[in-house]
């Protein structure tokens, strides 16, 4: 019976052409070799798949099988090994009658070693209890800290300690940069897929109507479950937290930022939730009459329309009135609802800003105070 695998590792098999060529003769014995061959490479390398990302400590591989792996397969190697660890899975409890019910999982990512870790928000909204699978094969109780619906991302704290963490990359990654995602789509724990930066800048729809900016757009294969777990660059640095796909694409996936996850951990960290300024108002994008552009000479050809104005907010208690049009905030040209939204986010709770409105045909600006906005 033909054996050429006895003794081999998977790695040494794939680089023996005589053993992917097959025995010279005898297609009977060859068949035989085929499935036997194919078995035991299939349990080689679940073996070492699975050895590698739940065992810790991670050993480094021989030096044979360093030189087997070619450059592509040594940089996702690392990248794994270094991040693997870290990446967790996140399974949600909610209310049902009078009990809790597993309604569904995603996947996460720990980013100080005392627990704290990042997941997308649709993952944990409404939850009532939530778990996570450490890579050990410990699972702890934790506790959401913070949910952002504007980011789709949530920061939660696992009830354990001495955590291996990953740290969010300080620059953006590049086009057409390597990347992994690790996550645990349909609940196969660890599963990595490798893709490339396809580029910046992609804008999504937030759970709560905002955009979210500077998505990134990768090619690295995500499925359900692999919602809330990390892209990650060949240091094992996290670029983003993967948040979406398109169904019916291939090779379409998208990231929330690491800037992005770094600012709302830090604003959790430092007030207890993710703090935007407010004004209080209800509006819709209204396009302008191209002549009344022309003649204001206006650098916006759309504002945002006033429809109402909440009641004790900062809208109410101003000069702002029903049907005037936003067409600028500090000089920087409000095109619509998103751009208020884009510049608000940016602007200091509590410092007093300056409104360029459109009433009626006349140009008129206002002072008016942000405050934070309310939580819902």
């Amino acid at each position: 019976m033909y054996q050429p695998h006895m003794g081999r590792s998977s790695l040494e098999l794939l680089a023996d052409p005589d053993y992917l060529a097959g025995p010279p003769s005898d297609a009977t014995a060859g068949a035989e070799a085929s499935d036997e061959g194919s078995a035991g490479l299939s349990g080689d390398l679940t073996g070492a798949l699975t050895g590698g990302l739940t065992g810790a400590p991670i050993e480094s591989p021989p030096q044979d099988e360093l030189q087997a792996l070619d450059a592509y397969s040594r940089v996702v190697v690392a990248a794994v090994e270094l991040a693997g660890p870290a990446v967790v899975s996140v399974h949600v409890g909610r209310p049902r009658q009078e009990s809790i019910v597993a309604a569904g999982s995603g996947s996460g990512v720990i980013v100080t070693p005392d627990g704290y870790l990042l997941t997308n928000q649709h993952v944990v909204h409404r939850a009532a209890a939530v778990e996570v699978g450490l890579i050990n094969g410990d699972r702890v109780s934790a506790t959401v800290i913070a949910q952002d619906a504007s980011t789709d991302l949530a920061l939660l704290r696992a009830r354990t300690a001495a955590l291996p963490a990953l740290s969010l990359a300080s620059k953006p990654a590049r086009v057409g940069q390597l990347v992994v995602a690790i996550g645990n789509p349909y609940g196969f724990e660890a599963t990595v897929s490798a893709g490339v930066v396809s580029a910046h800048g992609r804008v999504l729809r937030g759970g709560d109507g905002r955009l979210i900016e500077g998505v990134i757009q990768h090619t690295a294969p995500l499925n359900p479950g692999n919602s809330g777990g990390p892209l990650v660059d060949s240091l094992g640095r996290v670029v983003g937290i993967n948040t979406a796909i398109i169904a019916a694409a291939q090779g379409i996936g998208f990231a929330v930022p690491a800037a992005t996850a770094e600012w709302v951990v830090s604003e959790v960290l430092a007030h207890g939730r993710v703090r935007r300024a407010y004004l209080g108002v209800a509006g819709r994008t209204r396009a302008l009459d191209r002549r009344l552009v022309r003649a204001l000479s206006l650098s916006t050809e759309s504002g945002l329309e006033v429809m109402a104005r909440e009641p004790d907010t900062p809208a109410s208690r101003s000069d702002l009135r029903v049907g005037d049009i936003i067409v600028a905030a500090q000089s920087q040209p409000i095109s619509g609802v998103d751009a208020l939204h884009r510049f608000l986010s940016r602007w200091v709770i509590g410092e007093s800003l300056q409104l360029q409105l459109l009433r009626r045909t006349q140009r008129v600006s206002i002072e008016i105070q942000p405050i934070e906005m309310p939580q819902r």
